[in-house]
């Protein structure tokens, strides 16, 4: 009920109407949260991919993961921003969606494993789970994909 009542409150506001009419707002910002998803994405699938030892063999793990953990925060930070825009432009579509929420618990979840697991890695060896987890985050960063685009049709 409180979801629905903010939403609404948030849909009148002069700011969400002034994004709504302004006719290239919600299509560049979407267009800037997809190519954040793809550098989030690649990120993480090149450094899970050295952790499950796919790719990047002959070079340890902790500078793969060093290399490509500033991109994926400066995305998440992109996706964070453009993802507030595009939830004020259209609140209904998002804040009543379960889906969205199943999305911002993925997100929050491979955030937090990978704060917790992945940062570690640039002063230590990769742990034995190390593999298990690499495919983990992997689809889990593949469910928020398909969240974040199914979002549309719920």
């Amino acid at each position: 009920m409180f979801v629905q009542s903010f939403g609404d409150w948030l849909y009148a506001t002069p700011i969400s109407s002034s994004f709504r009419v302004t006719t290239w707002i919600i299509p560049t910002v979407q267009s800037i949260h997809i190519l954040a998803i793809a550098v989030v994405v690649g990120s993480a699938l090149v450094s899970e991919l050295r952790l499950a030892s796919v790719l990047a063999n002959d070079e340890p793990a902790g500078n793969v993961v060093r290399r490509y953990l500033p991109w994926l925060w400066r995305a998440l930070v992109v996706l964070l921003l453009s993802g507030v825009v595009l939830i004020v432009a259209e609140p209904a579509r998002t804040l009543g969606n379960t889906v969205f929420w199943t999305k911002m618990a993925l997100v929050l979840f491979a955030f937090a494993a990978t704060v917790l697991l992945r940062r570690p890695l640039l002063r230590e060896h990769a742990p034995p789970t190390a593999k298990a987890v690499s495919w983990l985050l992997l689809a889990v960063w593949i469910a928020v994909i398909f969240c974040g685009r199914f979002i549309a049709y719920t």
